[in-house]
């Protein structure tokens, strides 16, 4: 019976799941397409490239999009088992609610090691080149246009205006151009009519140009002004960045989102080993220094007595240089020790960056799991498994785990709280309510969770 009854379970578990899923990597798509849109269009971009690079951005949208999905479809399936009054059968027929979630738990389990596996292995190599990519297209100039009457610098060194530009045969007529591309010379371009075109590869921007003239002025001196007049010229232009160019990711570095958890795991190391350098450099240097003044004070007061009654002023004398020593070791070690505090911060403060986004890559793939035990009595205590009341349930308990998981980030790279903690404490938080609702859902008379019941007996007993 309890086969049948999982494996009709987990259908009811796969539509809620999908649609869940794809409903939060869609919004997360609409909302990268907004930030980045003005970056993407406009710039003669191959429709693939941009395919693409929504490709290697949807990786880590599954990676967030996963747990929502986990969470929304326990909450449909078991509402509606709820509203059917199926649990109340199966109940009835000797089974519990642990023994119901078991499929679902194992299945989430694995989901949770599948997304672990794909957080760690797929996602840096994917976020890199999305960041790849986008360093690319950034780069990118947008086409060369130009408007009549209006100046054009987009050519580095080359400021140019066109008085006319006609937009069907391109022909500019009332030309002139800045050539500012010279140290110790300046020439102003002016031409009737001209005409516009790029090299085949984009590299060169060739400007050919019919009766005109140019004025040339070296070194700034009006004794070295010249004119040229011509009938046909050719100016060729440097013109880099109007393409699109691929770059080598292998020539990319890597932050930490970019990263497997062995290579975070050795930059941790490393920084923890400088802390460790630091720590014991600051101890050292005060141990040094203390031992110095205190040396310096005894044999003061040796030399003191010993000539105090001979020469006063020697022994003044001797005790103001000594003083002074001391004030210069104690400025020494002033900035000596705040040099290493400002290092081992540093080096503190990097280690947590990457702590953060190793306990990431557990806690997040984890909250699958988590969410399985919020799900299920949620959805049984609903009792309505339509689309709204799990909707509703699902955002709820999603923006909190996101508002920790943010939170969390910022208040660890700042050295407020620890790593583990801040990654973990939504899945910490969750877990314990999603394991009260549990046992409360599963032993409906299991008083000692209902506070209110315990009081009460309290007083009755007292």
């Amino acid at each position: 019976m309890f086969k049948i009854f999982d494996r009709y379970l987990l259908r009811a578990h796969i539509a809620p799941f999908l649609f869940g899923f794809c409903t939060v990597i869609f919004l997360f798509l609409m909302q990268f397409l907004m930030k980045y849109l003005d970056r993407l269009v406009g710039k003669g971009i191959d429709v693939w490239v941009i395919l693409q690079l929504i490709v290697y951005n949807i990786a880590w949208m599954v990676v967030l999009a996963a747990p929502m999905g986990v969470l929304f479809s326990t909450l449909m399936a078991f509402g509606n088992l709820s509203s059917n009054h199926e649990i109340t059968i199966i109940k009835a027929s000797g089974g519990s609610l642990t023994r119901m979630m078991s499929p679902i738990i194992i299945v989430s389990a694995f989901l949770t090691l599948a997304l672990f596996w794909f957080n760690d292995r797929i996602l840096p190599e994917t976020n890199l080149r999305a960041k790849t990519l986008m360093g690319d297209i950034t780069r990118t100039k947008p086409t060369f246009i130009l408007e009549s009457g209006q100046f054009s610098t987009e050519i580095e060194g080359y400021t140019i205006i066109a008085r006319n530009v006609d937009s069907l045969t391109g022909l500019l007529r009332g030309v002139t151009i800045y050539d500012l591309t010279g140290m110790a010379s300046r020439n102003i371009i002016s031409a009737d009519t001209g005409t516009l075109n790029f090299t085949p590869d984009y590299s060169k921007l060739i400007l050919k140009l019919r009766n005109g003239e140019i004025h040339q002025l070296q070194s700034g001196r009006a004794s070295n002004y010249k004119i040229v007049e011509f009938v046909d010229y050719q100016i060729v232009m440097n013109a880099s960045g109007f393409s699109f160019q691929r770059s080598d990711i292998d020539g990319t570095a890597r932050g930490d989102r970019e990263m497997k958890i062995s290579d975070m795991k050795q930059i941790v190391d490393e920084s923890m080993k400088y802390v460790e350098i630091a720590r014991n450099n600051k101890s050292k240097t005060i141990n040094s220094h203390l031992d110095y003044i205190l040396h310096s004070k005894m044999s003061t007061e040796t030399d003191e007595s010993r000539v105090v009654s001979s020469n006063f002023a020697y022994v003044d004398t001797s005790w103001q240089a000594r003083t002074s020593r001391i004030t210069q070791r104690l400025s020494f070690l002033e900035t000596t020790v705040r040099s290493n505090s400002f290092a081992e911060r540093d080096y503190t403060l990097r280690a947590n960056q990457y702590l953060v986004e190793i306990y990431k890559k557990y806690a997040i793939p984890f909250a699958c799991f988590v969410f399985v035990f919020v799900g299920c009595p949620l959805g049984i205590i609903s009792r309505r498994g339509n689309f709204g009341i799990s909707a509703s349930i699902s955002l709820g308990f999603y923006i909190f785990y996101w508002a920790c998981l943010i939170g969390g980030e910022k208040l660890a790279d700042r050295g407020y709280i620890d790593p583990w903690l801040a990654m973990w404490a939504g899945d910490i938080i969750i877990g314990i309510v999603g394991i009260i609702l549990t046992l409360r859902t599963s032993y409906e008379t299991l008083e000692f969770l209902s506070i209110s019941k315990y009081f009460r007996r309290k007083v009755a007993t007292n």
